[in-house]
């Protein structure tokens, strides 16, 4: 059986939470997930205390630098009150490494399904090149699913992609919402 790609991309939430939907569905069928996240450190999240409950079959490895980074000019992806800066080195040396550990990792372990969580935005944000995830992607083991997830998805990623949904937001309240167990 020939694994497949699906990718959730957009500017609406809901991205990670529908790859980590996955993951849940597979751990409950003693399935292998591995979750890379890109540009993440933030441990205090839901997806990373988890993987402790959830072993063997759960594993979460984050690869970012504290701090929100500052990418895009749509206006609203980052809330006015969180403080932002602009990529660096440091930022290109973390996605480097989690592409290489997600390389690592479909090679040594094979898993069932494999995630890579903002995988898009670091490609958007020049961390990565689309290339290196498309070459990625075409070193598959046969029997690995993967997610990609992030804003501003490219186009050779939304071609290679087998099931690929726009995540758009249509309303959400004037205050920001930031609840435990719920964003985080």
């Amino acid at each position: 059986m020939m694994g497949h790609v699906y990718l959730y991309y957009g500017t609406g939430g809901g991205k990670t939470t529908s790859a980590l939907g996955l993951a849940l569905r597979s751990v409950g069928h003693r399935r292998r997930v591995v979750v890379v996240q890109f540009m993440k450190w933030f441990a205090d999240t839901g997806e990373v205390k988890v993987a402790e409950l959830l072993k063997p079959y759960y594993e979460i490895r984050q690869f970012g630098k504290p701090g929100w980074l500052r990418i895009g000019t749509d206006g609203g992806e980052v809330h006015e009150d969180l403080r932002t800066r602009d990529t660096g080195k440091e930022d290109r040396e973390a996605a480097v490494e989690a592409m290489d550990y997600a390389r690592d990792t479909l090679g040594r372990e094979k898993p069932d399904l494999l995630i890579l969580d903002e995988v898009c935005l670091a490609v958007h944000a020049e961390l990565l090149k689309v290339e290196d995830v498309l070459a990625l992607l075409e070193r598959l083991p046969e029997n690995t699913d993967v997610v990609l997830t992030g804003r501003y998805a490219p186009r050779e990623l939304v071609d290679r992609a087998d099931f690929v949904n726009e995540v758009m937001q249509v309303k959400a309240p004037k205050d920001f919402v930031n609840k435990r167990g719920i964003q985080y």
